[in-house]
């Protein structure tokens, strides 16, 4: 019924490593399943937003960090078709806080619930994806 009616509140990890690289992973499950996206997930009720980051990196990168360790990129919007309980008929909107982290973490060690597969991506590898979802391009302006 929240999904149907209401924006989600997100937090999306706009993770880079010592050679400015950025981390994707390939989405498991809808919305944008199959695309390679940054890691991220949602905002529960009542929780505090430095809360759910250190939840969040807990969950998604497997290393638990505090928000005042990443830096707003911005607040974007995300619109898609379909929605993670696959009911037909409505979309899922997302307002997402994207945040950038500083940190090096091997990409075969990181929690696979959400993701099927990671990857390290450098600038000009970001270009030339076409596998990358249009939201995740949005972070880097291209």
């Amino acid at each position: 019924m929240v999904v149907r009616h209401t924006p989600l509140v997100s937090i999306d990890l706009v993770v880079r490593n010592a050679r400015d690289e950025v981390l994707l992973g390939r989405r498991s499950n809808a919305p944008a399943r199959g695309w390679w996206f940054v890691p991220g997930g949602r905002v529960c009720k009542d929780e505090r937003l430095a809360a759910a980051f250190r939840r969040i990196t807990r969950e998604e990168l497997g290393v638990e960090r505090a928000l005042d360790e990443a830096r707003l990129l911005g607040v974007y919007e995300h619109l898609y078709d379909d929605n993670a309980a696959g009911e037909p008929g409505f979309g899922t909107h997302y307002v997402v806080l994207a945040q950038e982290l500083r940190l090096d973490v091997p990409a075969g060690t990181l929690p696979t619930e959400q993701h099927g597969g990671y990857r390290w991506s450098s600038p000009a590898e970001r270009c030339a994806a076409r596998d990358r979802h249009p939201n995740t391009k949005a972070y880097f302006g291209d």
